[in-house]
């Protein structure tokens, strides 16, 4: 169930004293930002303002991410589990999540794999061309990867056409990541072309 400030009071405050947990997840990306507790009126807050509220446990009060770091989790989405027990909040934040300075509260967890692979091929610009593949195309420049995207793009329209789906599924593998180290090299990321396609979305 999508939340907003007509259907809170369907949600199962009974179950836990008036507290839900609620998760955030990168609205574009999916990953998981942290976990806190929400009550009442830290939806109502959360809804009206758009900056993600929650309860603080510790403070016994509303408690606005980014309050005191303004690295603020601005609300997209939230919706309620099958049971209307848990919370999950889609958000795009202005910076790290974690007080510690990370992206994520769960920064040894896995990230979704695209954005996963979009940080490693960053991590490869100005390393020893000699050492990775990735290294050696940004050493190249940005051409050649260009170059690469064209005709990864043809193999994978080949594929298609001749409706061989294991070629299809490895050239596109190919396209993906060469599309990414171009982004790279232009100092994009995965992300600008999701806020794009979310745009697009409506």
């Amino acid at each position: 169930m999508k939340i907003d400030l007509n259907n809170i009071d369907q949600l199962a405050w009974g179950k836990m004293s008036g507290l839900l947990p609620c998760t955030v997840q990168h609205a574009l990306t999916g990953e998981v930002l942290m976990q806190a507790y929400m009550n009442a009126d830290a939806i109502k807050e959360s809804l009206s303002s758009g900056k993600t509220t929650f309860y603080s446990r510790s403070k016994e009060r509303l408690w606005t991410k980014g309050e005191s770091s303004e690295n603020y989790l601005h609300l997209k989405a939230m919706y309620a589990d099958c049971d209307n027990d848990a919370l999950l909040i889609q958000a795009l934040p202005d910076g790290p999540t974690c007080h510690l300075g990370n992206r994520s509260c769960f920064d040894d967890a896995p990230k979704p794999l695209l954005h996963e692979l979009d940080a490693l091929i960053a991590s490869r610009k100005g390393a020893d061309a000699s050492e990775s593949y990735t290294a050696s195309l940004f050493a190249e420049g940005i051409k050649r990867a260009a170059q690469k995207v064209g005709e990864e793009g043809v193999e994978v329209a080949l594929a298609a056409a001749t409706e061989d789906k294991e070629e299809l599924v490895n050239e596109s593998a190919d396209l993906l990541y060469h599309l990414l180290v171009v982004l790279q090299a232009s100092d994009l990321s995965l992300e600008d072309v999701l806020e794009v396609l979310a745009k697009r979305r409506g």
